[in-house]
């Protein structure tokens, strides 16, 4: 199943960027992480651990790093749902273990993993950081008895939660945080305000090349993430960033047409959903007898590859909560 989640395509062209990925972990590790980790040495991984079940829902990024002096990696999880998963912490062991299988047939060490979750839905992130919160009665043993369970801490960076003053970092860096936070909440209005204040901020850098790059990306996010994104509103961004990007207006031009492709798919796209929500409300009434309208209406909104998750787990569901966890 082909990825299409947006949030998912951003995540992956920015913090895939050395650049980005260094002045994040420059400015939001905690110090004494720092003090051991040489970011100098970041080197991307092609590989992806992250099933195709889950690929609508998280997105991952590994970087291998020197650690302690030591051959080391960093592992970015992003889910990018709009609620938090209570299993993030169970995922990412599982992950972590590809990762060691993965490195184990050429050594008898393990090399050291630092997992890192990030997250941008609706709903704050309110779970525990350890697997020992999802081990039943876990705080209750005695400490001598914990010691011999696994258990690990992973770190965590709410963007919904940040403030415009905890934002860190040089101009795509903050930019990357900045819209990841808003895109799932804010008016189309306001999104538009801050592209277009993006696209001046991007003028400090001195690489200008870079700088169009990086916009055309960013409103490559906006046109796929904001479905109330209209064609006016598109043209007139389009003209602002003209009269700052004059060096640049061929490339920004080509971002009208990709308007239009990306309507065109967009058109395509509502029409399959609207045929998979009708099959997945059939499956569901033909299982449990009846669904409510509420959960009939939830389900005719959602996309294309979350309706093919719900209709290929309707043979499991126990009961129609199980469907309820995918409407936002």
């Amino acid at each position: 199943m082909k990825v299409q989640n947006p949030h998912d395509k951003f995540f992956k062209k920015t913090f895939g960027d050395v650049a980005v990925a260094k002045d994040f972990l420059n400015n939001y590790l905690p110090q004494s992480i720092t003090d051991i980790v040489d970011v100098d040495t970041l080197e991307p991984q092609k590989d992806s651990f992250i099933n195709k079940e889950l690929q609508e829902s998280f997105s991952d990024l590994l970087f291998k790093a020197n650690i302690n002096k030591r051959e080391g990696y960093l592992y970015f999880l992003f889910e990018h749902k709009s609620y938090p998963s209570r299993d993030v912490a169970f995922q990412l062991l599982k992950y972590m273990v590809e990762i060691w299988n993965a490195k184990i047939e050429n050594t008898n060490q393990l090399p050291v993993i630092i997992p890192l979750v990030i997250y941008h839905g609706k709903d704050g992130w309110n779970i525990k950081h350890t697997l020992g919160e999802m081990l039943s009665g876990y705080e209750e043993l005695p400490r001598d008895v914990q010691a011999h369970i696994p258990n690990y801490k992973y770190l965590l960076y709410d963007f919904s939660r940040f403030t415009d003053r905890e934002i860190k970092g040089e101009v795509r860096n903050k930019i990357t945080v900045t819209i990841m936070r808003d895109m799932p909440r804010e008016d189309i209005g306001e999104i538009l305000k801050y592209v277009f204040r993006a696209a001046v901020y991007l003028l400090e850098l001195e690489d200008k090349q870079t700088g169009i790059e990086y916009l055309e990306t960013l409103v490559r996010y906006l046109l796929s993430a904001r479905a109330d994104l209209t064609k006016d509103d598109f043209n007139e961004l389009v003209k602002k960033i003209e009269t700052i990007y004059p060096e640049g207006s061929e490339r920004i031009m080509t971002l009208a047409e990709l308007f239009r492709e990306e309507g065109m798919e967009r058109g395509i796209e509502v029409g399959e959903a609207k045929a998979l929500a009708r099959t997945a409300i059939k499956f569901l009434v033909k299982k449990f007898g009846f669904v409510p309208e509420d959960l009939k209406q939830g389900i005719t909104k959602l996309d294309v590859p979350t309706l093919e998750v719900i209709i290929d787990g309707v043979s499991e569901y126990k009961d129609l909560d199980e469907v309820k966890k995918y409407i936002q």
